[in-house]
């Protein structure tokens, strides 16, 4: 295999363009240090930051796979590898399956309960990228792929599910379905002609007021969660830090300019992070 087919598939995969498994990361963390009050296990820990990494990548490869008729149409994406024709069909889901496979050998080191969850991840993995042909809201299937690994993580660590789990399950749906009408504000005009759907296709001028009700809930909820479980000033700090990256990607998506509203969305790695960070300095000091 030349290194120009291996490029290829590493842009395929988005393994170029880290950003999406930053935002996988973060919400996996803030599970993985509630559901172990700060110690969870260094090997469910490595398990989860490669699985994270190796399902992102799947799902841009699916992803991919299914926009491949569309994605030419797209200013953003005509140049994908699979439409410039650099990587095959049958060699993108080739890369599908082995990265699949790789989380599932990983998943298998893990309780039972955590293996039977990992197949709701896969079947969102693989039902996401087809919800913008049916749907407007496709950002709230991805906003539950993306935030599978948190009843994941919580049923690896103590083999069963409490509500708290499911509170930051729905938040961080909340906030992907935020951070991801930025990102289809980007492409908006393009889907519009080609029909594909999404929130800011179905927000239209109400999109900056939408994305705002996501950030202000997003924020409450999250200090809901750190009041109820007794957390310390540096989760508070961290809450002011994501709320003031929230305001600053209102001032960049205001005029809802293309490279403006992409740098709203890729600012929400910061966001997260914070948050991670809070969770991290609360536990550890």
């Amino acid at each position: 295999m030349g290194n120009s087919k291996v490029h290829a598939l590493i842009r395929l995969a988005r393994m170029d363009k880290p950003i999406g498994s930053y935002l996988l990361l973060w919400p996996t963390v803030w599970a993985l240090l509630i559901a172990a009050q700060g110690n969870p296990p260094i090997q469910i820990v490595i398990v989860f930051v490669i699985g994270v990494f190796a399902m992102r990548s799947a799902g841009c490869v699916i992803n991919d796979y299914a926009d491949r008729h569309v994605d030419g149409k797209v200013e953003r994406t005509k140049s994908r590898p699979l439409v410039s024709g650099e990587v095959s069909e049958k060699e993108a889901l080739l890369l599908f399956a082995g990265l699949v496979l790789i989380s599932l050998l990983l998943v298998l080191t893990l309780n039972y309960q955590t293996i039977l969850l990992s197949f709701g991840a896969l079947a969102l993995a693989i039902i996401y990228p087809f919800m913008k042909r049916f749907t407007n809201l496709p950002q709230v299937v991805l906003g539950a792929a993306f935030s599978w690994s948190i009843p994941m993580a919580f049923m690896a660590i103590n083999e069963h599910l409490n509500w708290i789990a499911w509170l930051l399950f729905l938040i961080n749906v909340i906030w992907t379905v935020g951070y991801d009408t930025e990102y289809a504000m980007v492409d908006r005009d393009d889907d519009l002609k080609i029909g594909v759907k999404s929130t800011a296709v179905l927000f239209g001028q109400a999109d900056k007021l939408a994305v705002g009700i996501t950030q202000i809930v997003t924020l409450l909820l999250l200090g809901f969660v750190a009041y109820y479980l007794n957390m310390t000033w540096p989760m508070y700090i961290s809450l002011l830090a994501m709320a003031g990256f929230f305001v600053y990607q209102q001032y960049l998506i205001k005029d809802r300019n293309r490279v403006n509203c992409f740098k709203a969305f890729l600012n929400n790695h910061y966001a997260g992070m914070g948050v991670a960070i809070g969770m991290l300095c609360h536990y550890w000091l």
